[in-house]
Parts: structure tokens; sequence; C-alpha cells
């Protein structure tokens, strides 16, 4: 068993080894999860939480390691939770933490760390919000959140972000992409991506079209810029850096960040409730109480929603 308050004292210290433990823990989905949680409680909300997501190959991993840069230029501790696919054969992440990013590895202010999907649907790790909390307690002013490649419909990444950017770039396509249902509701900025390629000009055009026919805006309310990067060369760079601070800014002055942190709070309960009576449910196979009421149903005396409230009473009143 770890030593819970050990290692979260070394984390805010800043010690890696003690934050890769803490998220360890988390990913394993410990027995001391719970204790882990309610010693970082009183540490977080300090950090501000950016998601970057779009299509495989728009360069989400460049951009990130572009940002974590400017960032560090301005003296911000930076981390970054690199979300990518799972092995088929170990359950880990394909892509790792010292393959993307080899250039920060040294610097005692940047904390990089891989996670695996394992099978979660959305662009995240199920233990994403955890994690991020992990890092936000071990005095990370700044996360950034990288999703797995996603289409249009995988865009988690809101939920979880204080800000999300969407990546695009010209010549895959992106533009019929981010008309589709669900890009062009999640992103607060857009960034067209390896903007020295031909056809980038028509793809911020086009976005900045169809950001136009999406719904109506009133007077104050935040219209996402486009911003173009070649992040490779670290060209835009710090255009975009100025755009999630502008947004950071826009939405303290409203309480819109406020609210978006309760409703990720919110969702996280939720989860966490759901994935707790699922587990129990789970423990009933074979359980007197739920062959006794497959047999009511069976014979016309229950109904299966009636059964379900039953069994869901009984189950949070034992």
């Amino acid at each position: 068993m770890q030593d819970v308050s050990s290692l979260v004292a070394q984390a805010r210290d800043g010690r890696p080894r003690a934050v890769a433990r803490l998220i360890s823990l988390v990913e394993g989905a410990s027995p001391q999860l719970r204790e882990v949680m309610a010693a970082l409680a009183p540490l977080t909300g300090g950090a501000y939480v950016v998601g970057l997501t779009g299509s495989p190959g728009v360069g989400k991993s460049t951009s990130t390691s572009a940002l974590v840069t400017a960032y560090r230029r301005q003296g911000r501790r930076v981390g970054v939770l690199a979300v990518d696919p799972s092995s088929p054969f170990s359950g880990g992440a394909l892509l790792g933490d010292r393959v993307r990013m080899s250039e920060h590895a040294s610097d005692p202010g940047v904390y990089i760390r891989s996670m695996a999907t394992r099978g979660h649907l959305g662009g995240l790790a199920w233990a994403a919000p955890q994690a991020i909390r992990v890092l936000d307690a071990a005095g990370c002013d700044v996360i950034l959140v990288e999703t797995v490649g996603v289409g249009q419909s995988e865009v988690e990444i809101a939920s979880q972000a204080d800000t999300s950017v969407v990546l695009l770039a010209p010549g895959m396509g992106d533009g019929i992409q981010a008309a589709k249902a669900g890009i062009l509701e999640i992103g607060d900025v857009y960034v067209v991506n390896k903007a020295d390629r031909d056809g980038a000009d028509a793809t911020a055009r086009e976005l900045n079209h169809m950001l136009g026919l999406g719904e109506a805006r009133r007077p104050g309310d935040w219209r996402p810029p486009i911003v173009k990067t070649v992040a490779a060369r670290a060209e835009g760079v710090d255009e975009v850096v100025e755009a999630l601070e502008k947004h950071r800014a826009w939405m303290e002055e409203r309480g819109v960040l406020a609210e978006r942190r309760r409703a990720r709070a919110a969702r996280e309960v939720e989860t966490i409730a759901v994935t707790t009576l699922r587990e129990r449910i789970g423990d009933l196979h074979g359980d007197r109480r739920l062959g006794a009421l497959a047999e009511r149903i069976v014979a016309g005396e229950l109904d299966p929603y009636r059964a379900a409230d039953e069994l869901v009473t009984g189950l949070t009143t034992s």
C-alpha cells in the first residue's frame, strides 16, 4: 500500500515520480483511489485545462509541444495528458510519453503522461478527469489534454476542458468534417495547422462561413476565433495562446468558467455513481433477487421497468 499523504506532499513539491504514482493509482482503479481523491480535493481548482482535439494527422502532438514551449516561456508549470489508442495486447498506450515531445522531457516544469483509452469512446481515457485532478493538485498552472484522433461524434473533451481547441488542416477534408454535428459545437478556439500548405486560406474561410451559419450569438457572446499555425515551426502559436487567454478572461468575467467547472464536477459525480451501481448490478448475476424478479416478469406479474425500479431501490437501500 502506498502512503498517500506522502505521495501528495511530494507531488506538491513537483516530484514527477510521485505524480506518476498517483496517476497510476487512478488508472488502476486502486482501492486507495478514494483516499487519493480526498487528499487532493483541497488542493485543486488552480489549473487552466485546455483540450486539443481533431482528426488524425492534423498535428495535435506537434501543436501541444509548441504550446508547452510558449507557456514555459511565460514561466508557467505545464502538465500534459496525451491520450492514445490502447494496445490490443497489453492494454497500454500505443504511443509513449518518451516518444512524443521529447524536447520537454528534462524540463522540471513540465509533466507529460500518456494514457490509454482502454476501449473508452469519446477520445479520452476513462481516468482522465481524475488524472487532471492529480496534475492540478501537483501545481500545474496549465494542463493540456490531447485526445486521440476523433471523428464528428467523439467530442467528450468539451466536457472535460475549460477551453476546447479544435485543430484542422488543409487537404484533409476537414472543412466537410467540421460541418458535421459535434465539431462546430465544441470549439472555443479553432486552429488551422499546417498553414503553409495549399488550401489553408480556403479551409479557414470555409470554417468561418460555417461558424457564421451556426446558432445566433447575442452581443457579448464568445465567437470562436480561427488561428492559422505552422506548429512544426512554432508559427502562429503565440496567437493561439493569446486566443486562449482571451477566452479564459471572457469566461471569468461572465461566470462561464465557474459554471463549466460545476457542470464538470456534476458529470464526474454522476459517472462515479452510475459506475458503482453498474458494478453492484453486475454482482447480482445468479443472485436470488434478480432471479425472482425475472420469474415475475416471465409470469406476467411484473413489467421490466417496475422490476428495474425495485432492483435499484433494493441496491440503494441495502
